[in-house]
C-alpha cells in the first residue's frame, strides 16, 4: 500500500530499491554508544546538502530501545524538483530498517516535507510504526509530548507557497556551506555550519525560532506533558520554559544532531561531528582512532 502511495516517484532513478527490505544482518564489532532512546529528524535525504555520512557512521555507533523518526526525513519537496538521490540515502535508510529488524522500537513522526506518510498514520511498515505524534515516558518518569512541529509554524500552515519558496532559498544557502566546508576540509579544519550561524544572527530568524519555541511549549502544557520534543527548525536545544522542559533534536544538514535519553532518564543532545571521537574513546577501553574517517558524501 505504501509503494503506491509512492508511486508518482517511480520515474525517478533513484527510486528503486529505496524501501527493499533485506534480512537483517549481524551488527558489527565496534564501539558502540547505548541509550534508552534518541530522537532524529531533519535529515532530508533526498537534497544533496544531507550529511548523511554523518548520520550513517551516528547510526552504526549506536543503539537503543527506542529510536523516533521525528519528521523531514526524505525531502520530498526538494526531489519533486531535483532528481538526487545518494547511495548513501539508501544506505541510512536501511540501517534503520535494520535497527528495527534486530528490535529496536522504531517510530517515525513525519514533517512537512515527508508528509506524503501522514495519510499512513497508524500502520507498521517494514516495523517501523507511524504516527501523527507519540507520547515517551523516560525512565524518571516524565511524559513528552514528541511531534515534528511544523504544525505551530504559521509559514508552512497558512502560506504554503512562501514556506516552498523559503526552502528554495535554503537550498541555495545549504549549497554554499557545503562548499564552504569543502574548503574547510581540504585546509585541515573541521567542519562548522555557516548557514546555521548565519540563520541564527538574524533579526527575523530568531524571533520566527522564539515564536516556535512558546507555541510548542504552549501546546505542551495543554496537554498537560512534563515537556514536549520535536524537530523542524534545525536548531538543537533544551531548555526549561517556565516549567516545561523544550526539547529540540536539531537536524542533519547543518548541525549533525540526535537528542538521546541516558539510563536514568535524562536527557542530552550529540553533535556528533564535534563529539562523536570523544564519545567512543569514553565508552570504550581501547585504543581510539581520533582520525576515524567518514565515507565521503561526494
Amino acid at each position: 500500500m505504501l509503494r503506491n502511495c509512492l508511486h508518482e516517484f517511480s520515474e525517478l532513478s533513484y527510486w528503486p530499491g529505496i524501501l527493499r527490505l533485506r534480512q537483517s544482518e549481524p551488527a558489527p564489532a565496534m564501539n558502540v554508544l547505548r541509550y534508552n532512546t534518541i530522537w532524529i529528524s531533519d535529515v532530508h535525504l533526498g537534497l544533496k546538502c544531507s550529511r548523511a555520512e554523518f548520520l550513517l557512521d551516528f547510526l552504526k555507533h549506536t543503539e537503543s530501545d527506542h529510536l523516533y523518526l521525528v519528521g523531514d526525513m526524505i525531502d520530498f519537496w526538494c526531489m519533486k524538483r531535483t532528481a538526487y538521490w545518494s547511495p548513501l540515502h539508501s544506505q541510512v535508510i536501511q540501517a534503520v530498517l535494520d535497527k528495527a529488524a534486530r528490535g529496536t522500537r522504531v517510530i517515525y513522526v513525519p514533517g512537512n516535507h515527508d508528509e506524503i506518510f501522514r495519510d499512513y498514520t497508524g500502520t507498521l511498515f517494514g516495523g517501523v510504526q507511524i504516527v501523527s505524534d507519540a507520547v515517551h515516558c523516560t525512565a524518571d518518569g516524565r511524559r513528552f509530548l514528541v511531534l515534528h512541529g511544523d504544525e505551530f509554524d504559521g509559514v508552512v500552515k497558512h502560506s504554503r507557497w512562501l514556506a516552498v519558496l523559503g526552502s528554495h532559498a535554503y537550498d541555495r544557502l545549504l549549497t554554499l556551506n557545503r562548499w564552504f566546508n569543502l574548503a574547510r576540509r581540504r585546509l585541515g579544519f573541521p567542519y562548522w555550519s555557516l548557514s546555521a550561524y548565519l540563520k541564527h544572527k538574524v533579526k527575523n530568524a530568531v524571533r520566527f525560532i522564539t515564536d516556535f519555541e512558546a507555541a510548542v511549549v504552549r501546546e505542551a502544557r495543554k496537554r498537560h506533558f512534563d515537556g514536549v520534543i520535536c524537530g523542524h527548525i534545525h536548531r538543537a536545544q533544551i531548555e526549561m520554559r517556565d516549567g516545561i522542559l523544550y526539547c529540540n533534536d536539531g537536524d542533519w544538514v547543518e548541525s549533525c544532531t540526535a537528542l538521546v535519553e541516558r539510563k536514568d532518564g535524562s536527557l542530552a543532545v550529540i553533535h556528533w561531528a564535534d563529539e562523536s571521537v570523544l564519545l567512543l574513546c569514553e565508552e570504550s577501553d581501547e585504543h581510539c582512532h581520533r582520525d576515524r574517517c567518514l565515507v565521503s558524501a561526494d
